[in-house]
């Protein structure tokens, strides 16, 4: 078993990390207190899917708190929530994590506890028939199964209904040629309701292996012991090894994408898009945030100045920016809610304060502030055992590497306007946006 250290900026001891000779990845994060994290990183979420299991990634998150042969539906969450444990898991483009946070109990009884629970569940779920539901028509509407699969339906059809959902899903696909990004990750009605249990059993065996998953735990607790623990009870049963599909990475579009829909919404709603680096090509990913901090987070970022404060027309009603990262290539949008009368003038505006992020050159003032709040929010992760599990996960499973954390805080110090610039330049060209609009039904 390979072993490897990590500087974790603000902990007091180093990380370790544990290759497993069968690939199985433990991360052991000392914490000082009486909370502990536990969770399980897996290395697939929509970038392993297709056009006929779009959103089996995430109806599996679903079934997996569906009982195992030791134990029954229900049981899990009872247990431990009755210790005073948030359970929870969550599915996006590149992983599926599930994690157990609880105080560890007298003479760590409940830690123990929580361990042995978490690791049957990832390990040995049966996904019960009785509890999954039978495959069925979606255009039957007599059907009125409240089981897994129709509360998983209930749940794409609510969050599609949503207008910001619409306007993300334009863009976000038409940022794509052929990439699984392209892809909602909570999937379609018809693909839920045709899944065979035999379907989603296949595609947890294929991809809940010991190279896919990394098992973290936080806190304080004597790591030898638990990692004994835990290369006993996960032992991955029944699991062939397969090498995970390289995807082709999209190029951005050569010149601007301009999509209008139409919904029952009052008022607009506006998405820019681009395709950025890589999640692990630091530097780079710290300078969109940084970009992204300045020109649209908060109530000082320009957006909000420039188009909502100063603008004599009350033209927009909210308006950010946001840099989302991904192991195949980060996304970086500029999202607006504005009076509808004002269609063309809110893009013209949005394109206009775009480019004067290079003619309006960024400030010492402006760069110090966003490296101030980045510092604040890189300290504040290493706060709570659950924040720091969540930030490993994201290294160990996005990045490839937890061994970047160690360059962060020195990479964000020396990071420039001019660095800013380049990467405006590089990224964030109009000629490679993607822009969605939403506008009311003419009728």
């Amino acid at each position: 078993m390979k072993k490897t250290l990590v500087k974790y900026p603000f902990l007091t001891k180093e990380v370790e990390i544990y290759e497993r000779d069968n690939g199985h990845k433990i991360v052991l994060a000392h914490k000082e207190g009486d909370m502990v994290n536990i969770s399980s990183w897996v290395k697939t979420g929509s970038i392993n899917e297709d056009d006929t299991n779009n959103g089996i990634s995430h109806f599996l998150e679903h079934l997996m708190f569906k009982g195992t042969n030791t134990y029954k539906v229900g049981e899990f969450d009872r247990m431990l929530e009755s210790k005073g444990a948030i359970v929870n898991a969550a599915t996006w483009k590149d992983y599926t994590f599930y994690y157990v946070t609880l105080p560890k109990g007298i003479n760590n009884k409940d830690f123990k506890l929580a361990v042995d629970l978490h690791s049957d569940m990832m390990m040995n779920p049966v996904f019960p028939y009785e509890e999954l539901g039978a495959p069925f028509d979606i255009n039957d509407n007599t059907v009125t199964d409240k089981r897994e699969r129709h509360v998983v339906i209930e749940e794409i059809r609510m969050r599609k209904d949503q207008p910001w959902t619409k306007v993300y899903n334009v863009c976000n696909k038409n940022m794509y040629t052929s990439h699984p990004y392209k892809r909602d990750v909570i999937g379609t009605p018809e693909i839920i309701s045709q899944v065979t249990r035999e379907e989603i059993d296949e595609y947890y065996r294929k991809f809940y292996t010991p190279k896919n998953v990394t098992t973290i735990v936080v806190g304080d607790f004597d790591h030898e012991e638990v990692l004994n623990t835990l290369c006993e009870k996960f032992d991955f049963p029944n699991r062939k090894e397969t090498e995970n599909r390289v995807n082709t990475i999209d190029k951005p579009v050569s010149k601007t994408k301009y999509i209008e829909t139409e919904a029952n919404v009052q008022t607009s709603y506006l998405m820019f898009g681009w395709l950025g680096p890589k999640a692990n090509d630091l530097k780079a990913s710290i300078c969109l945030d940084l970009i992204s901090i300045i020109f649209g987070d908060g109530s000082s970022s320009r957006l909000q100045q420039n188009l909502i404060e100063k603008l004599p027309e009350k033209i927009f009603n909210f308006i950010s920016s946001e840099h989302y990262q991904f192991k195949d290539g980060n996304n970086f949008f500029i999202q607006a809610n504005f009076n509808s009368e004002f269609k063309e003038k809110a893009v013209e505006l949005v394109k206009d304060e775009l480019s004067k992020l290079l003619t309006n050159k960024i400030t010492d003032e402006e760069l110090s502030k966003a490296k101030k709040r980045t510092k604040s929010r890189f300290a504040y992760s290493a706060e709570t055992v659950s924040e720091i599990g969540e930030t490993i996960g994201y290294y160990m499973t996005v990045c490839d590497d937890l061994k970047l954390i160690e360059d962060y805080l020195a990479d964000l110090d020396s990071i420039t306007a001019e660095d800013l610039e380049e990467n405006i330049r590089k990224y964030l060209s109009i000629n490679n946006a993607v822009i969605s609009v939403l506008v009311p039904n003419k009728e």
